[in-house]
């Protein structure tokens, strides 16, 4: 047997039978990036609403400025709460450097464009579809908000699907302010870097498997999102 088919065999063993270790990486895994996507959706969801809706001076700069922070590279985002939270840094007395609240501040830093810029598509277009009917209601700004966040939930439930993919997926970022700490700090991405890195290929791979199977269901979860969406929107016509 082979290095890599004995190493992928102890993964699948790892894997089904519920590993310690394994599950206490996965589940600090889901427990940053649910909260980091939770804080993201909080503040983008209502955020990028207003900025489909609302017309207003600078409002296209700040469309461009957070479509550009969508592509910033995670470690720098990384590199700048590392600084914020350092102890010379304005925060530092806090002491959040190397927690898993430092790793959340991180991924939410990362998550957030995302979510501002796919919710604000998605409410533009509703606010155009629906503008009519809530001009006819004398809605003002407030209310639109309320009406199309709501009706499109289904579509918005996409956004925090693709933030929650992009924040268990990272690494850079959280591994800079996180420090990949032995049961304190240490996720999926940054053990399956070390493990490889030490040449423990059978938990790396472990790792890996059930990331590949999380992200399958993210996807899987956002395809039927929007065929719901589209079966509604059909009915509805």
């Amino acid at each position: 047997m082979s290095e890599a088919t004995q190493a992928l065999y102890l993964a699948v063993e790892l894997v089904i039978s519920m590993d310690a270790g394994l599950v206490e990486i996965v589940l600090l895994s889901l427990q940053v990036s649910l909260l980091a996507v939770a804080v993201a959706c909080a503040i983008g969801l209502p955020l990028g609403a207003l900025l489909g809706i609302a017309r207003f001076r600078g409002r296209r700069l700040l469309i461009s400025i957070n479509n550009a922070l969508m592509g910033l590279p995670p470690v720098v985002v990384g590199l700048a709460v590392y600084l914020m939270l350092s102890r010379s840094g304005p925060f530092g007395v806090f002491g959040l450097l190397y927690t898993p609240t430092a790793m959340i501040i991180a991924q939410t830093l990362l998550v957030l464009p995302i979510v501002a810029a796919l919710s604000r598509q998605t409410i533009e277009d509703l606010n155009a579809e629906y503008d009519e009917y809530l001009r006819s209601l004398d809605m003002r700004l407030a209310g639109r908000l309320k009406t199309l966040l709501w009706d499109g939930r289904a579509s918005l439930a996409t956004a925090a699907i693709a933030g929650l993919g992009r924040a268990i997926a990272e690494v850079g970022a959280v591994i800079i302010v996180g420090g990949n700490i032995d049961h304190v700090t240490r996720v999926m991405t940054t053990a399956i870097a070390l493990e490889t890195s030490k040449g423990d290929l059978a938990l790396a791979l472990a790792l890996g498997l059930v990331l590949v199977t999380i992200a399958l269901a993210l996807n899987a979860a956002v395809e039927i999102l929007r065929a719901g969406a589209e079966r509604k929107l059909h009915a509805g016509a």
